[in-house]
């Protein structure tokens, strides 16, 4: 019997992942889970992943893109004529308001890498290509600090369930960034 050739399998495999993770966190994640729910021979999600790491990489990156296309979206971070801190807070007021799963999804993947080595790099290119877009604005410091900033409080608007503050952090977004 010939194979069938499905060249959407990969990025198939990998929504299902981010499905599993975002119902039933990185412990509900296997290679067992994600093929019952991407519909698809367990063989094939250790054919294209080795590894969960190598599956969870995957999603990573492809949640990562999430954010990238809400701040591509916007464009106003590059923009000298705008409120950096308005248009951040603004940006996290976007991202938040869609859809809150794929947010949370995307901090547990995010914060896995503490514990798997693996996801670190990924998670570092978040975090770099957010500070490089903000450096045309403001120094590298500084716009490492706003991302530093930025999640933390992106994390507490999800942790305690509070609704998103734009104001709030519109105005401690704009203590860090120099005047001028």
């Amino acid at each position: 019997m010939a194979r069938r050739h499905d060249p959407e399998r990969r990025r198939r495999i990998i929504d299902a992942a981010i499905r599993v993770v975002g119902r039933s966190g990185i412990a509900g994640l296997s290679h067992r889970s994600v093929a019952a729910e991407a519909d698809v021979p367990l063989g094939s999600t250790t054919y294209h992943f080795k590894t969960l790491d190598e599956l969870m990489v995957a999603a990573l990156r492809q949640a990562n893109e999430g954010f990238a296309a809400v701040l591509a979206a916007r464009g106003g971070p590059e923009d000298p004529r705008t409120d950096l801190a308005a248009e951040l807070a603004a940006l996290m007021g976007a991202w938040l308001a869609g859809d809150r799963t794929g947010v949370e999804l995307e901090y547990e993947l995010y914060l896995a890498a503490l514990r798997r080595p693996a996801l670190r790099p990924v998670a570092a290119e978040w975090c770099d290509a957010v500070v490089e877009q903000l450096s045309g604005r403001t120094d590298p410091v500084t716009a490492r600090a706003l991302v530093a900033l930025m999640d933390g409080i992106l994390l507490q608007a999800l942790l305690t369930g509070t609704p998103y503050d734009e104001a709030y952090a519109r105005d401690v977004l704009g203590r860090v960034i120099p005047a001028g």
